[in-house]
């Protein structure tokens, strides 16, 4: 899940050598941290929040298959 969550945020940034994805275990829960250039924040975030959401969406949907709970953060 995190090499898909990474080609992702890869594939909307202008730099993706500077996109970090990192991995914690939560209360039963995966978290996923990412975190991308300064100037490319809000091509990750999209307008009022919608890119992110469909990730969100869709790692959920991932997750769900495999039995797992996912939630995905962007880093300030």
């Amino acid at each position: 899940m995190k090499e898909l969550l990474t080609y992702i945020v890869q594939s909307l940034v202008d730099n993706p050598d500077q996109v970090s994805v990192t991995e914690r275990k939560t209360d039963g829960e995966i978290v996923f941290e990412v975190d991308v250039a300064e100037g490319d924040k809000g091509k990750v975030i999209g307008r009022q929040g919608r890119i992110v959401k469909q990730i969100r969406i869709l790692m959920r949907a991932v997750a769900q298959r495999k039995g797992k709970k996912v939630s995905v953060e962007i880093v300030d």
